[in-house]
Formats: structure tokens, C-alpha cells, sequence
């Protein structure tokens, strides 16, 4: 278990070893982003200048449809920094990519669940039944965290690996008794039949599933400024946000393609961070705990496959700096 405290080892050298300048260095900031929710806040910050208000003069938000053409814009240096899922930043330092975690998001709360019909009570009722669920994703991390949980591993149940946008339909279908999936999924399944429910959700370890900010070592060394300004930025845009929610979601909604409706759902199971619950959690609970427990499963998934420690990954000087 790491320490309560997020503490740089003697060869890592974080950006609150020098003062962080409160005025951003000249300059663009590009910024890879996916058609995810949870990123939503840079799309309030950039449709509310958000980011000229805290001194950003060129703020690029690039899009990406993969996770794999955004880890390798990020290795090239062609991005600065990049919204990721923490389960794939650690997989990036894993594999020597240099980057840190600066910003902790979102964290899906009933947005990635399991589900099952009535004859499925609990998580201990999936011995020997069949679970519908995509390998490799966070439908993925989420099952065999809860398998470990209730002392079960996956031997003990019958995998049907399919995509997640499938996996509630098969349920429905009666192809499979439990699956895996997320938002909007989740809530399709559970409008066309009543007896379908939650399980398991991502909330039960909020953090489990959770989406963090990182940027490359070089950028943190180099400019700094625009770190904290971004930072500052996405609280902004979350106040914002909080004001007024339905304006907020329909910026959102519009920037990942889809409407407002379709959304609602996966917008109630998804829990955004503010810098304030930043400066708490980077060196606290995210720290302490949910980073061992997505570590594990991850490693669990087969989607990681070396150890990384906090210490390698979290700098938490820039939302200390912050105000």
C-alpha cells in the first residue's frame, strides 16, 4: 500500500520543485481528447472562453476515435497532455511512456455496471454461468474486480466475450443470464425488460473506473504555466457547469455527437472532479487506494503488465498550486 502521502522519489523532479508561474508561457496546448462525457469540461471551458479567461491563448483540443491513435500522438510528442483512462496511463508508464497524472477527471459511478435478470441475486449466483462482457475494456476491469471481491476469479464463471454495445442486448435476448456493459447501454437493457438490474456498479470502488488528465515530463518541465492554467480552466468550467447543468450537458452532448436525451443517463452515472476534491484525493484515496485496486485489476485483465507505483505517476503540485 503506498503512503497517505504522494511523495516524488529521489529521481523524480516535479514541477513544485520550482515555483509554477501563475502566468501561462506563450504558446499552443494541444490536448488529445475522445467523444467520452467525462472530458466534457475542456468543451465548456473552450464555448465559454474559459481558457482565455485563465490566460491560455491557443488551447488545441485534438480529437481522437481510439485509444491507440492518442497514446501514439502523445509518445511522439505531438500533444502536450491527454485525457486517458487511468487503467491505460498506466499502462503508458508501464511501457516507459514519460508522463504524469495531474488531474483526476471523472470516475464512472453507475455508468459501467454489471446487470442480470431476476434468477441473479448476487455476485457470488455467477458461479458457472455464462457473463457477456468485452475483453480488454473497462467492462473488462469492472467483472473481475468483482469477481475478486466476492473471492471468485473469472475460471469460476463462463466468459462470452462480445462487444459491450452487445452485451445488454444478449441479456435481454436470454442469450446470457449476466452482462457487462456501460451507458447507454445499461439503460436500453433495463428499459425493455423490468427484472433487469444492477448488480455490480463501478461505484462500489469509485475510481475503479476513472478517466485523469496526463501530460508529458518534458511539457511539465517546460511549461508549467499552462499546466496550472488548464487546470484552473477545467474548475472554471466545472463551476460553470454546476451553475447551470442543462447548458452544460447540451455543450457537451453536441461536442461527442450525440443529444442530450441519449446522454441523461450516462450524465447522472458519471461523477466529475473538481479542484477542490483534486487537492484531496491526488494525495489521498486515489493514492492510497483506488490506484492499487485499478493496478490489480488491470493486471487481472491482462491489460497490465508490469508494476507502477504512485510515486511514478502522480504529480499533485499543480492542483496544490492552484486556486
Amino acid at each position: 500500500m503506498a503512503a497517505a502521502i504522494v511523495t516524488a522519489s529521489p529521481a523524480t523532479v516535479y514541477a513544485a520543485d520550482a515555483t509554477i508561474p501563475s502566468t501561462p508561457e506563450a504558446g499552443s496546448f494541444k490536448i488529445g481528447i475522445e467523444p467520452w462525457l467525462g472530458y466534457g469540461q475542456w468543451h465548456v471551458a473552450e464555448a465559454k472562453g474559459l481558457f482565455k479567461a485563465n490566460g491560455l491563448s491557443d488551447v488545441q483540443i485534438v480529437n481522437f476515435s481510439e485509444d491507440k491513435d492518442i497514446n501514439a500522438a502523445l509518445a511522439s510528442g505531438q500533444l502536450d497532455a491527454a485525457n486517458i483512462a487511468t487503467h491505460t496511463a498506466m499502462g503508458m508508464v508501464a511501457a516507459g511512456l514519460p508522463v504524469k497524472i495531474v488531474l483526476l477527471l471523472d470516475v464512472s459511478m453507475t455508468a459501467d455496471a454489471m446487470i442480470a435478470g431476476k434468477d441473479i441475486a448476487s455476485v457470488k449466483d455467477l458461479k458457472g454461468k455464462q457473463v457477456a462482457f468485452e475483453e480488454g475494456t473497462t467492462s473488462d476491469i469492472l467483472l473481475k474486480y468483482a469477481l475478486s471481491k466476492n473471492g471468485m476469479t473469472v475460471a469460476d464463471i463462463e466468459p462470452v466475450p462480445m462487444p459491450a454495445a452487445d452485451a445488454g442486448s444478449a441479456l435481454i435476448a436470454g442469450r446470457v443470464p449476466v452482462a457487462v456493459t456501460y451507458e447507454p447501454y445499461l439503460t436500453t437493457a433495463r428499459a425493455q425488460n423490468k427484472d433487469v438490474k444492477l448488480l455490480f456498479t463501478a461505484g462500489e470502488d469509485p475510481g475503479l473506473i476513472s478517466d485523469v488528465l496526463v501530460v508529458r515530463d518534458e511539457v511539465i518541465k517546460s511549461k508549467p504555466g499552462q499546466v496550472l492554467a488548464m487546470i484552473k480552466s477545467w474548475d472554471a468550467a466545472l463551476k460553470a457547469y454546476n451553475t447551470n447543468t442543462p447548458d452544460g450537458r447540451s455543450i457537451i452532448a453536441k461536442a461527442v455527437g450525440s443529444s442530450v436525451d441519449d446522454l441523461n443517463t450516462a450524465f447522472d452515472g458519471v461523477r466529475y472532479y473538481s479542484l477542490a476534491e483534486n487537492k484531496t484525493a491526488l494525495t489521498g484515496d486515489f493514492s492510497t487506494k483506488t490506484f492499487a485496486d485499478v493496478e490489480a485489476a488491470a493486471k487481472n485483465a491482462k491489460l497490465l503488465q508490469s508494476d507502477v507505483t504512485p510515486e511514478q505517476m502522480i504529480d499533485p503540485s499543480f492542483v496544490k498550486a492552484a486556486e
